[in-house]
C-alpha cells in the first residue's frame, strides 16, 4: 500500500457526509473543522472499493441474499482478530449496531423493564432504552488516574433491583477502554448470578491499539455465551458506516428466535447487496489495510497527547486502548460546558462532541476524533489551543 494512503486529503463536502455537511446544523456555525462524528476521513480499503466497483458493473440490482462465503468471512475474521470460534448458526444481520440495540431491547425485555448501562457512554444507549419505554439504570463508571474503572459494588447493587438487561460497551466509547479479562469475568459472573442478559456493543473491537488486545465477553465462559448477544460491524473498522452493515452474534437459540421475530415484525429481511458485498470483502481482505491504519492512528494518538501535554497542560487526555477517539478532561480550565462549547466554536472554529451528551460523568469533557490525515490533526490541535488561549 502507498505510504501516502492515509495522508491523502479527500474532499468530503457536498457528499452528504454528516461530519462535513451537517456541522452547521448541529453546531450553529458552518465554518468549523469537524472532529466530532465517529467516522474517519480515510479512504476505505482498496479490496472493498474493488469489490463494490465490480458488483456495480453488473447492471441488475434485484433482491439479493447473503453471498455464499460471507459467513466464512465473518467466522475467519473473528477467529483471527479475536480468537473466537463463531458458528454460522449464531450469526444474524442488522443494518447497524444501534438498530441491533433497539431490536435486542424489544426482543428480550418488556415495556417498563430496567435496562442498565455505565455512563458516560455512547448516547444511543440512553436513547434506545427510553424510546422503547424501558427504565434506564445507571452504574456510573469511576475515574481513577485518568482511566475509567468499574464500581463493582454499585454494579451489583443495581443488578439486585430487578435489572433485566445490561448494555456493555467494549471497547468503551467515549473512553477507549478495553475491559480486561478479569473485569469482564467479574461482570459476567454478576450478570449470571442475577440472571441478567448482556448486550455487548463491540463495534470498536477491531481497532485495538498495540499492546492492547480485545476479548469478547461471550468467548470467556460458556455460561456468559448463553446469556450474551454480541454486536459487531465492519463500519467503524473499515470506514463504511454509510453502507449500514452489522452483525448480531449469539449462541443462545432462544435469543435468536426472539431477535428474528422482532426483525420480522419490523419487516427487516436482510442487508442490501452493497452492504453485504463490502462486508464480505472487508472481512476477507481488509487485514493488511487495518494493520497499517492502526499504526497510523497510534501515531496520531501519541502526537495528540504530546501536543496537549505541552501546549494545554490543563487538559488531560485519556489514552485510548482502542479506536480513534480521544476523551479530553477539561475540568481544570474552570469553565462550564456551555463556556467550553462557545470557546471551541467561536475562538477555535472547532467542532467536538460535548461530554454531557454521554450522560452523568461527562460534564467538563469533550470527545475528539483523530481518525484523519496528519495535516488535519495538526490543524485541529492548533484550533484546540486557540480555543483556550
Amino acid at each position: 500500500m502507498d505510504s501516502n494512503f492515509f495522508e491523502t486529503l479527500i474532499e468530503r463536502r457536498n457528499t452528504g457526509a454528516v461530519k462535513w455537511d451537517y456541522t452547521g446544523e448541529v453546531f450553529g456555525e458552518k465554518e468549523l473543522l469537524p472532529m466530532w462524528v465517529a467516522d474517519m476521513d480515510f479512504p476505505s480499503p482498496e479490496p472493498v472499493q474493488k469489490a463494490l466497483t465490480e458488483r456495480i458493473q453488473h447492471p441488475v440490482f434485484g433482491y439479493t441474499g447473503p453471498p455464499s462465503g460471507i459467513y466464512d468471512s465473518i467466522k475467519g475474521w473473528m477467529k483471527k482478530r479475536q480468537d473466537w470460534d463463531v458458528k454460522k448458526q449464531w450469526i444474524m444481520f442488522s443494518p447497524g449496531v444501534v438498530s441491533s440495540l433497539a431490536t435486542a431491547i424489544q426482543a428480550l425485555t418488556n415495556p417498563g423493564d430496567k435496562v442498565m448501562l455505565q455512563s458516560p457512554v455512547y448516547t444511543p444507549f440512553f436513547d434506545m432504552i427510553r424510546k422503547n419505554d424501558r427504565e434506564v439504570v445507571n452504574s456510573q463508571l469511576s475515574l481513577t488516574e485518568n482511566r475509567f474503572t468499574i464500581d463493582f459494588s454499585d454494579f451489583e447493587d443495581k443488578l439486585k433491583n430487578g435489572v433485566k438487561l445490561f448494555l456493555l460497551c467494549n471497547p468503551h466509547n467515549p473512553g477507549g477502554r478495553i475491559w480486561t479479562k478479569e473485569e469482564l469475568t467479574h461482570l459476567g459472573e454478576l450478570c449470571h448470578k442475577y440472571g441478567v442478559t448482556i448486550i455487548s456493543d463491540e463495534i470498536h473491537a477491531d481497532l485495538y491499539l498495540p499492546p492492547f488486545n480485545h476479548v469478547p465477553i461471550a468467548s470467556l465462559d460458556e455460561r456468559f455465551a448463553k446469556q450474551t448477544v454480541t454486536l459487531i460491524a465492519p463500519s467503524k473498522t473499515f470506514n463504511i458506516a454509510g453502507l449500514q452493515s452489522s452483525v448480531i452474534i449469539t449462541e443462545n437459540p432462544e435469543y435468536r428466535a426472539k431477535l428474528k421475530a422482532v426483525q420480522e415484525r419490523n419487516a427487516f429481511h436482510g442487508l442490501n447487496l452493497f452492504a453485504m458485498t463490502a462486508m464480505d470483502a472487508a472481512y476477507r481482505e481488509g487485514g493488511e489495510w487495518l494493520t497499517q491504519l492502526l499504526s497510523y492512528i497510534k501515531q496520531n494518538v501519541e502526537i495528540t497527547i504530546e501536543f496537549i501535554g505541552r501546549e494545554l497542560p490543563d487538559i488531560s487526555c485519556m489514552y485510548p486502548e482502542a479506536s480513534y477517539l480521544i476523551w479530553l478532561d477539561c475540568r481544570k480550565l474552570g469553565m462550564s460546558d456551555e463556556e467550553l462549547r462557545k470557546s471551541l466554536i467561536q475562538k477555535g472554529k472547532l467542532a467536538l462532541e460535548p461530554g454531557p451528551k454521554y450522560g452523568p460523568g461527562g460534564e467538563g469533557f469533550v470527545r475528539m476524533n483523530i481518525g484523519c490525515p496528519r495535516s488535519v490533526l495538526m490543524d485541529g490541535l492548533q484550533r484546540l489551543k486557540k480555543s483556550f488561549q
